[in-house]
């Protein structure tokens, strides 16, 4: 039986390329880095399946650059990267990572928020340059966390997750979404649907948790950072593109807020210049899915997604399911 030819835009955990080698010989990108378009389409020659990631734009000429493409599997819960609409034309199936960061990236969420709110970087930086000279009642004051009043924009799988967690700190929990929850499972997880304005404008943290579409893209903008409380927090573990991140500069500076957790950015990797000398601002390098046991999860999930398409069956996590009709 001859074995799929597939490319891997990035290096996977060990266990996932063990069971595709036992279908499949596979070719990894030997650059520690993202690729150019003129790699990933030299890389995808006579190959039968790629496995890429959110950081690859594959689009609609890399697409149409092999005619023997056969899936598209995409390391990430997001796949914004990819031109949809150019693989279903090719009837090309694109598979996602849907479910398996869920918890993972909720964790990351409240180690923002507790972050943020109790200055535990700035901490950490000050007394590793030796400036701490001892306890004093002024000193390094952050603001508390239980009790207050959690704003969730986006109530999906990882905003339940978030919102589950909030219950250890006796939290309010509001939540805005364009699709709002049955009355039973906003009992179950004590969650208050109100509109996106009272949610900014009452919320001392507000979490986002909603893909990148044409709907989200700057959904928090200077309008939306004016409304907010001068003492709230926003976190952001989504997309950066949710964020005019240039905005969120400007209210920082003159704190407009209190502070941001950031997990994401708009231009990533570059990211707005000003918001690197702010001491009132997290920024962490995308690494909501980054521990080992999630980041093994989403390989396997490829590996399999991919696998079943090249033997022809529906893929477990198919995005274009019209092109099976």
């Amino acid at each position: 039986m001859r074995k799929y030819n597939i490319f891997i835009t990035r290096k996977l955990p060990e266990p996932a390329l063990e069971l595709l080698k036992q279908k499949c010989n596979i070719e990894i990108n030997p650059h520690d880095r993202i690729l150019t378009k003129e790699e990933i389409i030299q890389g995808l020659k006579d190959k039968d399946g790629l496995i890429c990631l959110l950081t690859d734009s594959v689009d609609a000429e890399i697409i149409f650059s092999n005619p023997d493409l056969k899936v598209i599997s995409n390391y990430a819960v997001g796949y914004n990267n990819i031109d949809i609409k150019a693989a279903t034309k090719r009837k090309i199936p694109v598979t996602n990572t849907p479910g398996v960061l869920t918890e993972t990236t909720a964790d990351l969420t409240w180690a923002l928020i507790l972050s943020i709110a109790r200055r535990i970087v700035e901490g950490d930086r000050f007394t590793r340059e030796k400036k701490f000279k001892g306890w004093a009642p002024m000193f390094m004051l952050g603001t508390d966390v239980y009790g207050k009043t959690l704003g969730i924009v986006g109530m999906g799988r990882i905003g339940k997750a978030v919102a589950k967690r909030a219950f250890g700190f006796s939290m309010k929990i509001c939540y805005y979404d364009h699709h709002r929850l049955s009355e039973e499972a906003e009992k179950k997880l004590n969650l208050t649907f109100i509109s996106f304005h009272e949610l900014l404008e009452t919320s001392d943290f507000v979490s986002l948790h909603v893909p990148l579409n044409s709907n989200t893209y700057h959904l928090i903008g200077d309008k939306e950072l004016s409304i907010m409380k001068r003492t709230s927090y926003l976190i952001n573990t989504s997309r950066g593109e949710v964020i005019d991140e240039y905005a969120l500069l400007k209210v920082l500076e003159v704190k407009g807020i209190s502070g941001a957790g950031l997990d994401v950015f708009e231009k990533e990797p570059v990211i707005t210049e000003g918001l690197l000398k702010l001491k009132n601002v997290i920024l962490l390098p995308h690494i909501g899915s980054a521990t080992i046991e999630t980041r093994t999860k989403m390989a396997f999930i490829v590996a399999e997604n991919l696998i079943a398409a090249l033997e022809g069956k529906i893929p477990p996590d198919i995005i274009n399911k019209e092109i099976y009709k």
